[in-house]
């Protein structure tokens, strides 16, 4: 077995993937204070081609050199929009048809792994802050709460390690042909 050269993995340009399909998804990231996370949620989303990340309330945007450290310039290839109020995204982004899930542990939340999706639907994440995490608010407008299962003695994971989690196992189920 070789590594693989960064020239040998065949990526497609900036450009390109601004016109290649997306995958059915957004991402809301709710008042989330680390830059290096911000930029890591980037670099996820730029991997399995989110369709856009938005920025909300006091999450800092694009461009900014600590959060290009983990973005790696994931974020000049995934869309963004920021948006002051969390809960008018969540509004908006349900009249544009899209289920919105915040990732919460919550009354009633389904477990990750039991979650399924229709193909044929549009969907959002929301994300919350590294301490407080998603707004009672925000979950209020959501359409449900979905969340990882834990088997160790912490309760949480960091919002970047949750985002890569959760987007990858929404990627495998709305997985698009390539």
């Amino acid at each position: 077995m070789r590594k693989l050269k960064i020239t040998e993995l065949n990526r497609i340009s900036t450009e390109e993937f601004k016109e290649v399909k997306k995958l059915p998804l957004v991402v809301v990231l709710d008042d989330i204070r680390s830059l290096h996370n911000i930029g890591s949620v980037f670099r996820t989303s730029d991997a399995f081609r989110i369709e856009c990340v938005y920025l909300c309330g006091i999450t800092a945007t694009p461009p900014h050199p600590e959060m290009h450290k983990t973005a790696l310039g994931a974020e000049y290839s995934v869309d963004w929009k920021y948006v002051e109020d969390t809960v008018e995204t969540v509004d908006n982004l349900k009249k544009e048809g899209y289920i919105v899930y915040s990732v919460e542990q919550a009354e009633g939340s389904t477990m990750l792994n039991e979650l399924t999706l229709d193909k044929s639907k549009k969907y959002a994440v929301v994300l919350g802050n590294e301490v407080k995490g998603v707004k009672q608010e925000v979950i209020n407008h959501s359409d449900g709460c979905i969340e990882i299962p834990q088997y160790g003695t912490k309760h949480s994971l960091n919002v970047s390690v949750t985002a890569g989690v959760v987007i990858w196992d929404l990627f495998n189920k709305l997985k698009m042909e390539s």
